[in-house]
């Protein structure tokens, strides 16, 4: 089954719109959900449960779905927002998980 971000986005719109969530729902509170989402990843990487993260993951991409739906934004577009400020970084993240940027490789 092929599946695009476009289609699952569409279909948790809908999800949203028959909830009320899209026409009621408050940005701040939106934003609480995603932090209590994001928070639950963190609890299943810290637990080394895959599916849960999976699962979380799941969830804090739904909460933005709905965040930027009470808002008027468009998630795709921040999404290729943020792609366009990393796009060109250069540098690698090092095994302690520092990520080094490529100028600081000269200064070194």
């Amino acid at each position: 089954m092929t599946r695009s971000y476009q289609d699952v986005e569409r279909k948790v719109m809908e999800w949203g719109v028959a909830r009320g969530i899209v026409q009621n729902g408050q940005p701040m509170g939106q934003a609480i959900k995603c932090l209590e989402e994001c928070t639950e990843l963190l609890d299943a990487i810290n637990k080394n449960r895959d599916a849960a993260v999976a699962d979380a993951i799941g969830d804090v991409w739904v909460t933005l779905v709905m965040t930027a739906a009470t808002m008027h934004i468009d998630l795709l577009e921040c999404f290729y927002g943020a792609y366009n400020e990393i796009k060109d970084r250069k540098g690698t993240l090092g095994p302690d998980g520092v990520f080094i940027k490529e100028s600081s490789y000269a200064d070194a």
